[in-house]
Protein backbone atom coordinates (compact mmCIF):
# COMPACT_ATOMS: atom_id res chain seq x y z
CA UNK A 1 0.00 0.00 0.00
CA UNK A 2 2.75 1.89 0.34
CA UNK A 3 5.92 3.49 -0.94
CA UNK A 4 9.81 2.65 0.02
CA UNK A 5 11.92 5.54 -0.17
CA UNK A 6 14.45 6.19 -3.12
CA UNK A 7 18.33 5.73 -2.79
CA UNK A 8 20.05 3.43 -5.40
CA UNK A 9 19.14 0.32 -3.12
CA UNK A 10 15.55 1.47 -2.24
CA UNK A 11 14.82 2.34 -5.84
CA UNK A 12 15.54 -1.49 -6.64
CA UNK A 13 13.41 -2.53 -3.72
CA UNK A 14 10.63 0.02 -5.05
CA UNK A 15 11.11 -1.49 -8.68
CA UNK A 16 11.19 -5.04 -7.08
CA UNK A 17 7.40 -4.00 -5.20
CA UNK A 18 6.17 -3.06 -8.92
CA UNK A 19 7.40 -5.80 -11.18
CA UNK A 20 4.82 -7.57 -13.25
CA UNK A 21 4.93 -10.96 -13.50
CA UNK A 22 6.61 -11.87 -16.73
CA UNK A 23 3.76 -13.04 -19.21
CA UNK A 24 4.32 -16.39 -20.72
CA UNK A 25 3.24 -16.90 -24.48
CA UNK A 26 2.40 -20.49 -25.37
CA UNK A 27 3.16 -22.35 -28.57
CA UNK A 28 1.33 -23.64 -31.30
CA UNK A 29 2.01 -27.19 -31.92
CA UNK A 30 -0.80 -27.49 -34.21
CA UNK A 31 -3.96 -25.34 -35.47
CA UNK A 32 -5.90 -28.53 -34.53
CA UNK A 33 -3.86 -28.83 -31.25
CA UNK A 34 -3.85 -25.24 -29.84
CA UNK A 35 -7.26 -24.39 -27.16
CA UNK A 36 -9.00 -21.33 -27.78
CA UNK A 37 -7.51 -18.26 -26.50
CA UNK A 38 -8.60 -17.18 -23.20
CA UNK A 39 -9.13 -13.49 -22.20
CA UNK A 40 -5.75 -12.12 -20.74
CA UNK A 41 -6.48 -9.58 -17.28
CA UNK A 42 -5.13 -6.02 -18.65
CA UNK A 43 -1.90 -5.63 -16.87
CA UNK A 44 -1.08 -1.77 -15.61
CA UNK A 45 2.65 -0.94 -17.06
CA UNK A 46 4.53 -0.21 -13.19
CA UNK A 47 8.10 1.72 -13.06
CA UNK A 48 8.37 1.27 -9.46
CA UNK A 49 9.55 4.95 -8.85
CA UNK A 50 9.13 6.29 -6.17
CA UNK A 51 8.86 10.86 -5.66
CA UNK A 52 9.97 11.99 -2.49
CA UNK A 53 9.49 16.10 -1.48
CA UNK A 54 10.85 16.80 1.91
CA UNK A 55 12.81 20.13 3.21
CA UNK A 56 15.34 17.09 4.25
CA UNK A 57 16.57 14.20 2.95
CA UNK A 58 19.72 12.02 3.44
CA UNK A 59 20.89 8.33 3.23
CA UNK A 60 23.12 6.41 5.19
CA UNK A 61 24.95 3.70 2.70
CA UNK A 62 26.27 1.90 6.02
CA UNK A 63 23.05 1.12 8.04
CA UNK A 64 20.76 1.35 4.71
CA UNK A 65 18.61 4.12 6.43
CA UNK A 66 16.96 6.91 4.14
CA UNK A 67 15.32 9.34 6.13
CA UNK A 68 13.39 12.44 4.55
CA UNK A 69 12.28 14.66 7.49
CA UNK A 70 9.64 18.14 7.12
CA UNK A 71 6.76 18.26 5.02
CA UNK A 72 7.02 14.88 3.75
CA UNK A 73 5.29 14.32 0.60
CA UNK A 74 5.21 10.68 -0.94
CA UNK A 75 4.03 9.80 -4.18
CA UNK A 76 4.01 6.24 -5.81
CA UNK A 77 2.23 6.46 -8.94
CA UNK A 78 2.04 2.17 -9.58
CA UNK A 79 0.14 1.69 -6.22
CA UNK A 80 -1.73 5.20 -6.60
CA UNK A 81 -0.48 6.46 -3.03
CA UNK A 82 0.24 9.47 -1.98
CA UNK A 83 1.41 10.04 1.84
CA UNK A 84 2.27 12.70 3.64
CA UNK A 85 4.13 12.81 7.47
CA UNK A 86 6.79 14.64 9.11
CA UNK A 87 9.17 12.11 9.10
CA UNK A 88 9.80 9.19 6.44
CA UNK A 89 12.70 6.43 7.01
CA UNK A 90 13.12 3.47 4.71
CA UNK A 91 14.59 0.66 6.52
CA UNK A 92 16.50 -1.22 3.34
CA UNK A 93 17.64 -4.20 5.37
CA UNK A 94 14.57 -4.49 6.86
CA UNK A 95 12.30 -3.90 4.43
CA UNK A 96 10.61 -1.70 6.26
CA UNK A 97 9.32 1.96 5.70
CA UNK A 98 8.03 4.23 9.05
CA UNK A 99 6.37 7.14 8.46
CA UNK A 100 5.57 9.43 11.84
CA UNK A 101 3.93 12.43 12.82
CA UNK A 102 0.78 13.39 11.24
CA UNK A 103 0.58 10.56 8.87
CA UNK A 104 -1.90 10.68 6.02
CA UNK A 105 -1.62 8.11 3.18
CA UNK A 106 -4.47 8.41 0.07
CA UNK A 107 -4.82 5.70 -2.19
CA UNK A 108 -7.07 6.43 -5.37
CA UNK A 109 -10.51 4.68 -5.05
CA UNK A 110 -10.95 5.61 -1.67
CA UNK A 111 -8.54 4.24 1.04
CA UNK A 112 -7.40 6.64 3.42
CA UNK A 113 -5.39 5.88 6.49
CA UNK A 114 -4.85 8.50 9.34
CA UNK A 115 -2.39 7.73 12.11
CA UNK A 116 0.50 8.74 14.25
CA UNK A 117 2.91 6.41 12.68
CA UNK A 118 2.44 4.41 10.11
CA UNK A 119 4.78 1.44 9.62
CA UNK A 120 5.09 -0.96 5.80
CA UNK A 121 6.48 -3.79 5.88
CA UNK A 122 7.25 -4.22 2.04
CA UNK A 123 8.36 -8.04 1.84
CA UNK A 124 4.67 -8.28 3.22
CA UNK A 125 2.75 -6.05 1.76
CA UNK A 126 1.21 -5.31 5.94
CA UNK A 127 0.63 -1.74 7.36
CA UNK A 128 0.52 -1.51 11.05
CA UNK A 129 -1.16 2.07 12.11
CA UNK A 130 -0.40 3.35 15.92
CA UNK A 131 -2.52 6.23 16.84
CA UNK A 132 -1.33 9.21 18.99
CA UNK A 133 -1.33 9.27 22.47
CA UNK A 134 -4.93 9.27 23.60
CA UNK A 135 -6.39 9.11 19.77
CA UNK A 136 -7.37 6.56 17.01
CA UNK A 137 -6.41 5.25 14.29
CA UNK A 138 -8.44 7.02 11.46
CA UNK A 139 -9.11 4.76 7.69
CA UNK A 140 -11.84 4.58 5.14
CA UNK A 141 -11.34 1.72 3.37
CA UNK A 142 -13.63 0.68 0.12
CA UNK A 143 -13.91 -3.18 -0.28
CA UNK A 144 -14.57 -4.49 -3.47
CA UNK A 145 -16.87 -8.07 -3.70
CA UNK A 146 -16.41 -10.53 -6.55
CA UNK A 147 -19.74 -10.84 -7.48
CA UNK A 148 -20.95 -14.65 -7.60
CA UNK A 149 -23.10 -16.38 -10.21
CA UNK A 150 -26.92 -16.63 -9.29
CA UNK A 151 -28.20 -20.14 -8.05
CA UNK A 152 -29.71 -22.54 -10.66
CA UNK A 153 -33.60 -22.69 -10.72
CA UNK A 154 -34.49 -25.65 -8.33
CA UNK A 155 -35.73 -28.53 -10.46
CA UNK A 156 -39.38 -29.53 -9.92
CA UNK A 157 -39.44 -33.35 -8.57
CA UNK A 158 -42.04 -35.57 -10.69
Amino acid sequence: MLLPLADAGARAQAQALGQNPAASTPTAASPAATPAPTPTPAVTPTTGQVTIESDLQRADQVTGVVTATGNVRIVYPDRRVVATSRQAQYFSKEGRVVLSGDVDVIQEGGNHLRAEQVIYFVETERVLANPAAGRQVFSTLRIETTPTAAPAPAQPTP
